[in-house]
């Protein structure tokens, strides 16, 4: 009986788990800082970024980590911080505030 319930368990954190892995692989599609480098991301790193890239919120994110708000402000970005293609900046896989940013 003890192990009928402890798989139950098991069961049911393993289902809970796997929906929510897949919304954080949703939203780590975007650009990263990682090791001074900027990087592509698609769920993990797929290689450096080479080229300008400008997201659909109309935010410049250059190969260096320079970002280029809409209203002209720039930032450069730090390791670890990351910018998902809806223009939301994550640190550490979390939501950051985006003080003085027009997001």
């Amino acid at each position: 009986m003890k192990y009928r319930i402890v798989t139950l368990a098991i069961v049911a954190l393993l289902s809970v788990s796997f929906p929510a892995s897949s919304v954080l692989a949703a939203e780590m599609v975007g650009v990263m800082m990682k090791d001074g480098k900027m990087m592509m991301m698609d769920g993990k790193a797929t290689g450096p970024m080479d080229h300008e890239m400008t997201m659909p919120d109309g935010h410049k994110i250059m190969p260096d980590g320079t970002m280029k708000m809409n209203d002209g402000k720039e930032m450069r970005m730090q390791e670890g911080q990351m910018m998902t293609m809806d223009g939301k900046m994550l640190e550490g896989g979390k939501d950051m505030k985006m003080e003085g940013m027009d997001k």
